[in-house]
Formats: C-alpha cells, sequence, structure tokens
C-alpha cells in the first residue's frame, strides 16, 4: 500500500485543509493518508480550539486513514524542530512520500534552496548572526540571508510561514536519509495567518478562530468554511465541555505563573533568553488580557509567535533541560485514530517500526510521556467546569484510537 504523509495542526479542519488533502491523494497516488497532527498546543504556541481527539475525528471523517501525535517537545517547536518530528514519525511510519502547502507550489525552488544551504553554509549562518545583531527577528534574519545569497533569484521565498516549514520539511528528510519523496502544491485563496475571510469557501484557520471567539462560540458564520462533520464535531465539543479554547481562558493561570516565579526560575523555562524574563515579568502586571500582554511584550527582535511559545513554556513549566533531552528522536508514535484501511495498513508495517506505537499510555515510560501527559492536564483546566476538566482527562488517560470504518 502506498502512503503518504502530511503533517497539520487542523484548528479546526477547514476547505482549505480539504484541499490540501484532495490535492495530496492526486499528486502521490496514495492508497493511504497519514496525518502526523500537533496535540492540544500547537507550534505556534497557542492552546488548540478544541482537543486533539476533537480534530482527530474531524480528519479522519475527512478522508484521512490514520492520525498520530506530534508529541510536545516538536509540536511546540520553531520550524527547524518541529519539521524534524514531524517527517521523523511520518519516515518511521514508512510513508513513502510526504506532502505540504506552500506559496509557490514548486518542489524544485526547494531542492535548489537546500543545495545552495548546503554549498554556502559557513556564509549563511555568519549572515543570519549579522542581522540578528543589527536587531532582525530570526525569520527576517532567514529570509535576508536568503537573499543575499540567491543572486538568480531561484531560491523559495523564506519570507512565507508555508514556505519556511516546507524548506524545513525537506531538510529534515536529508538529515535523517530518508528515501521519503516530497512534494507540494499551493496554497488556496487564504494566506496562513490571515485574520479575515478572503473567500466565500475557503479561509484561513486564524480568520476561523477569531470570527468564532468574536462571535461568542457563535458557528453561524463559518459554515460555508469547513465541511459539516467539522462544524458538527465543533458544536459537539460546545455542548459537551460548554467552551471553546483560547489562550484567554488561560490568562489568569498564567499571569500568576509569571507573578509567582523567580527571575531566575522563568530563566530557567525553555526558549527564554536575552534577559526577557525581566519585560515579561513586568509587563504581565501592567496587562487586563493575554492580547494586552502580547501587544505590551512584543518587540522588533521578538516575533509574536516566538513570544507565544515562551508564554506557553512558562505555562507548562517546561525547562530548557526537559525540552533539550526528548527533541532529538521521537521516543514513541501515540496512535489518536484510523480508518478500515489505515488499520490495515498498521497491520502490515507494525513489526518494522523503529519506535513503538503506542495506543494505551500505560505501555510508556513516565519519562518519555511527561511532558506530553504534563501538556494534557493543563490544558484541561483552561475548561471552566470542574466536571468538563474531569472528563477530558478521562478521554485523554482511557481513549482507545478512534476507529472508522
Amino acid at each position: 500500500m502506498n502512503a503518504a504523509g502530511v503533517v497539520v495542526e487542523y484548528n479546526p479542519f477547514h476547505n482549505g485543509h480539504l484541499h490540501h488533502l484532495i490535492e495530496t491523494k492526486k499528486s502521490t497516488k496514495a492508497d493511504i493518508i497519514v496525518a502526523v497532527m500537533s496535540g492540544y498546543f500547537l507550534q505556534r504556541g497557542e492552546p488548540a480550539i478544541v482537543s486533539k481527539w476533537a480534530r482527530a475525528e474531524m480528519a479522519l471523517k475527512a478522508g484521512i486513514d490514520i492520525v498520530v501525535e506530534l508529541p510536545y517537545p516538536f509540536a511546540t517547536q520553531h520550524a527547524e524542530t518541529f519539521a524534524f518530528g514531524s517527517i521523523a514519525i511520518l519516515d518511521a511510519l514508512g510513508c513513502d512520500s510526504f506532502c505540504f502547502g506552500s506559496e509557490g507550489g514548486n518542489i524544485t525552488s526547494f531542492t535548489h534552496t537546500i543545495e545552495m544551504i548546503e554549498e554556502n553554509k559557513q556564509q549563511y549562518n555568519a549572515m543570519i548572526q549579522s542581522f540578528i545583531k543589527d536587531g532582525m527577528s530570526y525569520p527576517s534574519a532567514l529570509a535576508n540571508a536568503f537573499k543575499t545569497l540567491d543572486k538568480k533569484m531561484e531560491a523559495v521565498d523564506l519570507s512565507q510561514p508555508n514556505n519556511i516549514l516546507g524548506y524545513h520539511y525537506i531538510e529534515a528528510k536529508h538529515k535523517l536519509k530518508s528515501s521519503i519523496t516530497p512534494f507540494t502544491i499551493s496554497r488556496k485563496s487564504a494566506q496562513y495567518h490571515d485574520p479575515q475571510f478572503s473567500s466565500e469557501t475557503i479561509a484561513s484557520a486564524t480568520s476561523i478562530r477569531k470570527n468564532v471567539f468574536d462571535n461568542k462560540m457563535d458557528l453561524s458564520q463559518t459554515r460555508e468554511l469547513v465541511p459539516k462533520t467539522s462544524i458538527d464535531i465543533l458544536e459537539q465539543y460546545r455542548r459537551r465541555f460548554g467552551q471553546f479554547h483560547a489562550w484567554e481562558t488561560y490568562w489568569s493561570l498564567f499571569q500568576y505563573k509569571v507573578i509567582s516565579s523567580t527571575i531566575h526560575e522563568l530563566r530557567s523555562i525553555y526558549e527564554i533568553e536575552e534577559g526577557i524574563e525581566y519585560r515579561i515579568k513586568a509587563c504581565v502586571k501592567e496587562a487586563k488580557s493575554f492580547n494586552e500582554f502580547m501587544n505590551k511584550v512584543k518587540t522588533k527582535r521578538y516575533t509574536w509567535t516566538r513570544l507565544q511559545r515562551m508564554a506557553l513554556h512558562i505555562l507548562t513549566n517546561t525547562k530548557k533541560e526537559d525540552m533539550l533531552k526528548l527533541q532529538e528522536y521521537p521516543n514513541y508514535i501515540r496512535l489518536l485514530g484510523m480508518t478500515g484501511s489505515g488499520r490495515e495498513y498498521l497491520n502490515r508495517i507494525k513489526k518494522q517500526l523503529p519506535i513503538p506505537l503506542i495506543s494505551n499510555w500505560s505501555s510508556i515510560g513516565e519519562e518519555q510521556k511527561y511532558l506530553d501527559m504534563k501538556a494534557a492536564e493543563i490544558y484541561a483546566l483552561g475548561l471552566q467546569n470542574p466536571k468538563s476538566r474531569e472528563d477530558l482527562l478521562k478521554q485523554e488517560w482511557k481513549q482507545p484510537p478512534i476507529i472508522l470504518e
């Protein structure tokens, strides 16, 4: 069976994701689609609007065959580590190919960029450090270094978020010495961070979430933008747990954590460096909401995404040493759901897997799953009703993989 992989967050699954799924099947001619999906917290340092179980169900009902979880040490990371963990899991699961969305949809430009970087690595790294010293953010420094090197204008535009991820996916493939084949397709209509709807049927997940929260969890304006199965699952989640998740629901917890921590304790948190802990401490006392805090703490040097990830690691009390020892290579693959075809595929390959495929938490060691367990417990604290928290955690510890025949 020919398997193709996709790296996803599905926050929530919308029509743009459905387009990507359909085009992935066409491009790769795959029999099976495997999705490696972030868990409760996401790459940009924010909580998922609904749990990983609800999002896995959306994926399966839309046509994904296997959904596995990208662990916290990779899911909440800068693009390079996020991509490495994702491709490592798809490679471990025996995928023949993977397909990602990009602004240009041309895989050759990504290949050229990888080759150009390898040929000019020392110069490239020196330029990045020089741009950062001049006050640029890391993504801007990266993009400017590429522009300086790319005399013939053949490299991919690394000022675009999907192109940055795509570049790191292919870089990860090379690091892993994997035979997995990369494909890319053009993003349709909406850009990654668009805050407003840009089409009657296609919108970014960012704009969909913004609309849902601006309208007090009313889903009526999003019905044309997501498959009916996604709407149904969102409505079921709201009825079951009483709300959706956003950073504001964790604001008081975050504020307490910062105020009650010493500067030394904040400095020990992953990604906190260069004295930013002093600015975080001061801004959190002045702000009345998470959004206000972010606007106060943001500088030209630190992007919103990077600061939001710092905030997440403070919220989860994730120390530098915890993260570093768990991100060399995934320790396990947690299975969230599968179709009948997906189960058939896993039965064929499970004896060849280089790392354990987990369907039950009790079969994996405490040290390996420590950060994911902690993330689940803190995510549940965002629910206002104590019974809802208990319900979500019971699902986390006891839920077997979803099976969609």
